[in-house]
């Protein structure tokens, strides 16, 4: 049985507004399939667009954080929120960008245990705090990042991607979005 990718409808191409569409065929075109992610936020336009300007803002700026750092916070606070899409496209990117096939599966399920640096470890204690009990979040958090050579604005990055995926994984699991099956080789296998 194939699940849908979405409970909501999942609009064809053929009918979403004009960026929205050119969004979705260059992301197509990149990765050789539409991650549903875009088809099923598509369903609704104005929604689709804010959530990946602010995508764009946060994980495609330059920081502090490496790309395969900003995966590891998505991986580990979606498998705290228990978000199989977010944990498993994510995982591939990490899986791509760390160059580690074995890496996502530790960060997703426990990133205390994972091959990871002391440094990632604080970060990822700091993003799970966010994540999970934000109201605690004090100075001593903020003093353990700096303890590793994060600034503040690092800080401010780590919690800004938690929280944009902390939405992203409750849509994602209020939608019963499905991970595309490319997703669960991708960085596991060598390309063909």
């Amino acid at each position: 049985m194939t699940l849908p990718i979405s409970r909501y409808p999942v609009p064809a191409l053929d009918t979403l507004p004009a960026d929205v569409r050119e969004r979705i065929v260059q992301v197509q075109e990149k990765s050789g399939f539409v991650p549903n992610v875009f088809l099923a936020l598509a369903h609704r336009p104005d929604e689709f667009r804010a959530f990946f300007a602010y995508h764009d803002a946060l994980m495609l700026r330059p920081s502090g954080l490496s790309k395969g750092e900003k995966e590891m916070i998505v991986v580990a606070t979606s498998g705290a929120n228990q978000c199989l899409y977010c944990v498993v496209a994510h995982g591939a990117i990490l899986r791509i960008y760390e160059k580690n096939p074995l890496l996502a599966d530790q960060v997703a399920v426990n990133y205390r245990k994972a091959d990871i640096t002391p440094r990632q470890r604080a970060m990822l204690d700091f993003a799970l705090k966010v994540c999970l009990d934000s109201a605690a979040v004090g100075e001593d958090d903020f003093a353990a990042l700096r303890a590793h050579g994060f600034s503040d604005e690092d800080a401010w990055d780590i919690g800004a991607i938690t929280a944009l995926f902390g939405l992203s994984n409750r849509m994602a699991n209020l939608t019963s979005m499905q991970p595309n099956p490319e997703f669960f080789l991708l960085g596991r296998v060598p390309r063909q």
